[in-house]
């Protein structure tokens, strides 16, 4: 029970997988979650395993409330506490809004908001608990929230008008978030990627992707190793660091 322990939504794959492998390598237990790819997360297993990193990984659809209650129950059950939530889990949308059928817009708004929402509604009151903790400083946060979020939620992007909306709300929520749990020395930021190299952006062409490198000023995409890092980063900073939404874009916006 003295190990820390991160739970990570979406871990099986991109951002997600790299997290868990940075975590495990700061010392973390890992706890984390996919909905489909269940090999995936066998291979992410076998990984943490032959670290020697304690992890719990399971299947579930985030976007039911049931299952992020679970799934923090779980976590907690297993490692007797909870000290960092990553809201990772995600889905990308390239339409026209006038395209955008109901179903749609629910999927997109249910799988980057909701779920956020449900998962840190669960698990702020084993967060809580750290308040108890003799080995956490005073200046330190008791629990660490950190929200995935885009630079389209910051500035939308045309043919993303559900994706920009979800993470725009990701961005209010961990604002909104952060001033009710700041008197609770829980820290609640969000990371807002701009073009992450992962299969979420392998819709595009080897020219798109030449000519998105070059608007970006630093001249290539970033990898989720890199996203994972400032994670990690993100979760040791003190308390007071709290209740925002930082670009991580390379100057993009």
């Amino acid at each position: 029970m003295s190990q820390k322990t991160v739970l990570i939504t979406g871990v099986s794959r991109g951002i997600g997988r790299a997290c868990a492998l940075a975590f495990a390598k700061a010392g973390y237990a890992i706890a984390g979650c996919c909905h489909t790819q269940k090999e995936l997360l066998d291979s992410l297993s076998a990984e943490l395993t032959a670290m020697g990193t304690p992890h719990l990984l399971l299947q579930g659809e985030l976007q039911n409330s049931a299952f992020p209650s679970e799934l923090v129950a779980k976590t907690v059950e297993r490692f007797g506490r909870l000290d960092v939530l990553v809201n990772n889990a995600g889905v990308s949308m390239i339409r026209m809004l006038t395209d955008t059928n109901d179903a749609l817009w629910e999927h997109v708004i249910s799988s980057n908001l909701s779920s956020a929402f449900y998962c840190i509604r669960a698990a702020i009151p084993h967060l809580l608990k750290n308040r108890d903790r003799e080995d956490i400083p005073s200046t330190a946060p008791c629990g660490v929230i950190l929200n995935i979020s885009s630079v389209w939620g910051c500035s939308g992007a045309s043919c993303e008008a559900a994706y920009s909306a979800s993470k725009a709300g990701l961005n209010a929520l961990t604002e909104a978030t952060a001033k009710e749990l700041a008197p609770s020395r829980i820290a609640v930021n969000a990371l807002a990627c701009g073009v992450i190299d992962t299969d979420m952006n392998r819709c595009f062409s080897e020219e798109e992707r030449i000519a998105l490198a070059e608007e970006i000023p630093t001249g290539r995409f970033a990898s989720p190793e890199e996203v994972a890092d400032a994670l990690v980063l993100l979760a040791q900073m003190p308390a007071y660091l709290t209740g925002q939404v930082i670009r991580f874009d390379g100057g993009f916006l």
